[in-house]
């Protein structure tokens, strides 16, 4: 499937590169000032923000970050962002895009809730910000644990495919 011109164009100019969690991300901002988080984590920037583009048929596949996280939307069709807690268990479904009966422009994941993400046309911009700042020591893929992996699976058989 050939991507969408307005896609391809913002991964251009926005200088966007392929996220292991799929979709293309640039890091716009990370802070100097450093904080330590309330867990067994080192130092962190206080705050970090990327842009996040998923192009149509990309998934943001289910993860976790051991931060908070607010997406916000900018441009293109809505964003489904899926949510579950910590075990798997309950899921929720959030519409990110303009302000709208349905929808909202921006949405928050507490730490280490799963989540996933997929865009509902050609594409979705977005920015995500992660506070404490975000690192990939803190990050996690649900693929990455078998046991849990499969209690999604059972739990949410629909979710399979974005795993």
């Amino acid at each position: 499937m050939e991507m969408n011109a307005r896609a391809a164009q913002l991964i251009a100019d926005l200088d966007l590169n392929p996220h292991p969690e799929g979709g293309h991300y640039r890091r716009m901002f990370r802070s100097e000032a450093l904080v330590r988080p309330d867990d067994d984590r080192t130092g962190r920037a206080a705050l970090t923000s990327v842009y996040y583009l998923l192009a149509s048929g990309e998934v943001s596949r289910w993860h976790r970050v051991a931060s908070d996280e607010v997406w916000h939307f900018y441009e293109g069709a809505p964003l489904v962002l899926y949510r579950a807690d910590p075990n798997c268990g309950e899921l929720s479904r959030v519409l990110l895009g303009p302000v709208a009966a349905d929808a909202q422009p921006v949405s928050a994941v507490p730490r280490n809730h799963w989540q996933a993400a997929r865009s509902t046309g050609a594409y979705t911009l977005v920015g995500c910000t992660v506070g404490p700042g975000f690192d990939f020591n803190d990050f996690t893929l649900l693929r990455d644990l078998p046991e849990q992996a499969e209690r999604m699976r059972n739990a949410h058989p629909e979710m399979a495919p974005m795993l």
